[in-house]
């Protein structure tokens, strides 16, 4: 299964030698994003900035090719792995509320589901489903995607349980607390841990503990549906195939979200500032894994670090990519500088392919508005 956080992170992690490009006169950030719509490949950004108190947000080309409407703060897009910030908080708040245990194995909050050769289920604990060092790997099929890339059934449904048991068929990436590699399948467990829990679905979960009381009104969590409601962004691949229709059943608590920036702002600002967890859950959030991509893995979250002139900075958040769109959502540490970028092109057979996910890596707007 592809369209992880850790290639979008990878996308970012290849460009930081050519950050220096993005300054230009007047604003920054506008400039670097100018330089990634038209000429630079992708159709369309949307953006939000805050620097303190003050906040910005724009859009720059088309949200729809065929139309040309233009990309507007109004867009929804898919939000792919920021998702999981969403699943962890959720994760997290039950452990505060004592209804589960970080150290409990996976064996024990969902005894007979994780089976494979060489799984060692009751050493897996939630701590490594979060952080992803559990080794529970994504599906290594490569035709788990034909139906829609080959067939061209863009309403496939591919069940979260069926995902689970095909990335169990293979061996384990590592023993687990071992090694670190991002699993999609690992929050795909978490979200049945957390229904099996609270007895509910794990949508109303969300909307309950933070969609509800943030006020994230544009913000919703799609289960099997290929189309997206209200204002949106149309995604693309490298061909400039319209991917906006494809049904994210296989995502789920991996990656299925819809999101604004304003909204995705809002969540990533309180949850980094505190008001989402309880103090011991805050440090859980934020306790790092160091992984390949040049920063660490926490509980749902990542961080990257980057030059900023002569100085390393750590930027705190999160990124998505799956097919059609490609998003980063990122602060600094005290949160008083961030940036949620949603942009409409990423191409999945290509990344199944070891191809070219992208037109051009977005790192230069990050560090323009973050440095």
């Amino acid at each position: 299964m592809r369209g992880s956080g850790k290639l979008a992170a990878g996308v970012l992690a290849g460009v930081l030698l050519a950050s220096g490009t993005a300054a230009a006169a007047g604003d920054p950030v506008r400039a670097a994003v100018g330089d990634l719509v038209g000429e630079g490949g992708f159709p369309g950004a949307v953006v939000q900035v805050r620097t303190g108190e003050a906040v910005s947000r724009f859009g720059a080309g088309y949200a729809n090719q065929a139309t040309r409407e233009p990309a507007g703060p109004r867009h929804r897009f898919r939000i792919a792995s920021n998702t999981k910030a969403f699943v962890a908080t959720v994760v997290l708040q039950l452990a505060g509320e004592g209804a589960l245990s970080l150290d409990d194995p996976v064996e024990r909050r969902l005894p007979g589901v994780v089976r494979g050769p060489g799984y060692e289920p009751e050493k897996i604990t939630l701590r490594m489903l979060l952080n992803h060092t559990s080794g529970v790997h994504d599906p290594l099929d490569p035709h788990f995607f034909d139906p829609y890339l080959v067939d061209g059934n863009r309403a496939h449904v591919i069940t979260p349980s069926e995902v689970i048991r095909r990335s169990l068929a293979d061996r384990p990436s590592f023993p687990p607390g071992t090694g670190v590699d991002y699993s999609n399948t690992g929050y795909l467990l978490l979200g049945k841990v957390i229904e099996k829990i609270t007895r509910d679905d794990v949508r109303e979960e969300i909307q309950r503990r933070i969609l509800g009381p943030l006020g994230l009104g544009k913000t919703y969590f799609p289960l099997w549906s290929p189309f997206l409601r209200g204002p949106h962004l149309h995604g693309y691949d490298m061909r400039g195939e319209d991917m906006t229709v494809f049904s994210p059943s296989y995502d789920w608590t991996a990656g299925a979200m819809v999101s604004t920036v304003d909204d995705l702002a809002t969540f990533h600002r309180a949850l980094l500032a505190g008001r989402l967890l309880a103090p011991a859950q805050q440090a859980e959030l934020k306790r790092l894994v160091p992984n390949e991509d040049g920063g660490a893995y926490g509980a749902g979250i990542e961080t990257l670090d980057v030059e900023c002139g002569d100085v390393t900075k750590t930027f705190w958040g999160n990124t998505g990519a799956g097919p059609g769109f490609f998003s980063v959502s990122m602060s600094n540490a005290d949160g008083s500088k961030q940036i949620v970028l949603a942009l409409n092109v990423y191409d999945l057979a290509a990344d199944v392919h070891g191809g070219q996910r992208v037109p051009k890596p977005p790192m230069p707007a990050v560090i323009a508005a973050l440095c």
